[in-house]
Formats: structure tokens, sequence, C-alpha cells
């Protein structure tokens, strides 16, 4: 009989879940004020010079592996220290990484050229903008064929980088989205939804969000959440317990959805759907995952990684201040933000 690979591909998911969920709890409880010591890489990540990437590929391809992973970061960044202290210091990780792929470092605020995949010559900066790397660390996985197979924008514990790997290193990503790769790992868990952490700012059902008929007063944040997620807990336990947080939000429309629920409600563009559905259209696989929407119900920006006080306050301030309406790109109204302070 022949194996049927999506069963393969949730036994494996289920193990990589049992052999790091204990790490993964201790992964998502770090603070994120920016660091006073700079961010150290592991000596295996490729020493490129020059940040030649179609040559760094073709050796990685050339040398047995699957690819290459682009990391964007800062010097700085807690979230990064978290992805070298945490994840990269797993030995099952690490060796996985190393068998599969070639890791190119990329300083996102550096003015220093890099040749990309596609052949094209810019700064490292102008390339960690075109890859819209929002939040640090961001990753990108490169196939043989020079094609991007998945990207990672934040922090992600143990498990989602680990299957994330997995997914890109058997060409699962040929085949289907990475959330539906992961979700189906998620299935072979079998856990009972407890009930979501509700705060009282959240807006009651039943949830009719369409706002291209006549526009909000306020911006609207769609908090996606699950049951028996610890990370969700942290969130709850965490950021939203400051008064400085908890005073932003309620500056917004809130709304609380369970994204494994088939609770109906109308999506900001009009649509009507599930809560089930509308993550699953949204590809998402990360909870909590929180998606700011503007008062015509256009998306503005997506948290949908690891986030603590300093960079959900900012990106809180990004959204009530309108700084998308000047900068699009959240990584660069952050800097002038910065300068502006300084």
């Amino acid at each position: 009989m022949k194996p049927n690979p999506l069963l393969i591909a949730g036994i494996l998911l289920f193990h990589a879940f049992t052999a790091f969920a204990a790490t993964d709890d201790d992964a998502l409880v770090f603070d994120d004020v920016p660091l006073k010591e700079m961010v150290r890489h592991p000596d295996w990540f490729k020493d490129d010079a020059f940040l030649d990437l179609p040559q760094d590929l073709k050796e990685a391809i050339q040398s047995g592996k699957k690819g290459l992973i682009v990391y964007f970061g800062q010097k700085r960044c807690p979230y990064c220290r978290q992805l070298m202290e945490v994840n990269w210091k797993m030995p099952d990780i690490v060796k996985y990484t190393r068998d599969n792929f070639d890791v190119v470092a990329i300083d996102i605020w550096s003015p220093e050229e890099v040749t990309t995949p596609e052949g094209e010559t810019m700064s490292q900066r102008d390339y960690a903008l075109k890859m819209g790397t929002n939040f640090t660390p961001s990753l990108v996985f490169y196939d043989a064929d020079g094609k991007v197979a998945l990207r990672l924008r934040g922090y992600y514990p143990p498990y989602q980088f680990r299957a994330a790997l997995e997914y890109v290193a058997g060409g699962h990503y040929e085949r289907e989205p990475f959330h539906v790769y992961l979700a189906r790992g998620d299935k072979t868990l079998h856990f009972d939804s407890d009930d979501l952490v509700e705060e009282d700012f959240f807006l009651p059902p039943p949830h009719y969000l369409d706002r291209t008929r006549f526009p909000g007063e306020r911006p609207l944040v769609v908090f996606f959440e699950r049951g028996n997620c610890h990370a969700c807990d942290i969130l709850h336990s965490g950021p939203l317990r400051q008064p400085a947080i908890l005073n932003l939000f309620k500056r917004f429309d809130a709304v609380q959805l369970d994204m494994r629920a088939d609770e109906p409600l109308v999506t900001p563009d009009g649509r009507r759907t599930t809560a089930r559905k509308w993550a699953h259209d949204l590809g998402l696989f990360y909870a909590p995952t929180l998606i700011f929407f503007d008062e015509h119900g256009k998306e503005i920006i997506r948290v949908d990684s690891v986030v603590h006080f300093f960079r959900l306050r900012n990106v809180l301030n990004y959204v009530l201040n309108k700084g998308y309406l000047t900068h699009p790109s959240f990584q660069l109204w952050r800097s002038e933000e910065r300068a502006r302070q300084q």
C-alpha cells in the first residue's frame, strides 16, 4: 500500500509539537525592550561579504541543500534574539536547518548592497522594504529555482518554526499553503477548545463588520484567537493588562473571533462568512493574530507572530495616528518616529 503523504505530514507535526511544547511556553515570555547589546548570529550562518544571493543559492543547491533562507534582522531586536537564543540553540532545529538550507543575514537598515535572487542590485534596506519585512526577524525561504517558498514575519516559537522548515524542505509549499499544512498537524492533537479570554472593550456578537456602505467612525481591530492557546493567554495577561495598551485599544472598534468556530459574520468588505472560513481565507496560522482595518474596511496591517508591549504599542499608534497614509511601510514609519523622538 502506498503511504499517505498527508497522514505522514500530520504524524510528523504531532511529534514536532510534543517535542517542543514545553520549550514553546518558555519561548513566548520575554521583554521586548530594545536590547543594549547587539544580537549575535550563529557562527554557521553563511559568510558572504558581497551578498550575492544568486551565487549563495547556487552553492547551497550544489552542496545538496533544498534552498536558501534570507534572515532580515536588526542589531538590537529582542525578537531576533529569541530566534537566535531559543530556536537556533536547539540541536534538532540547528541540524535540520543546516542539513537543508544555507542562511544569509540582512540588516534591514544597512545601506550596503545586495544582489537579490532575481538579479537586482539594491541596498539591504531597500531589499527589506521590497520584501515587506515590517517585523523582525523576518525570514524568506527561496527554493532551488530562486522562487519564494515561504515568508515568516516576526518571531515564532519552536513548534511553528520547525514546521516551517519542514514545510519548505519537504516540498509541501508546492502543493498547499502553509496554514493548511500546519492546520492538519493541529487536527492530530484533538485538543478540547476552552473558552476564549474576553476583554471589556470587545464588541458583542453578532458581528456585522461591513464598512463598504457606511464608513466606521473608528478603526477596527479583529482578534483571531482559539481555545487552549498559551500565546493568547500571555497576550491577555501581559500587554492587555497594561493601562497604556488598554487606553489605546479603547479607541478602536474591537472584535474577538474564535478562528476555529463556525460563528456567522459579515466581513469589513461586506462578505457573509464564518470566523473559521474567514481565518482560512486570510491564510492565518498563528493565534493570536490581530488584523487592523481602516474606517472603510481596508486592511492596514496585521500582527500574526509573537508580540509584546513595545511592538504592540507601536502598531497601535501607527494605526491611530494614520501613519499608514504617508508611510505604507510600518518599518519606515517606525524609523522616522524613532528619529523624531531622539
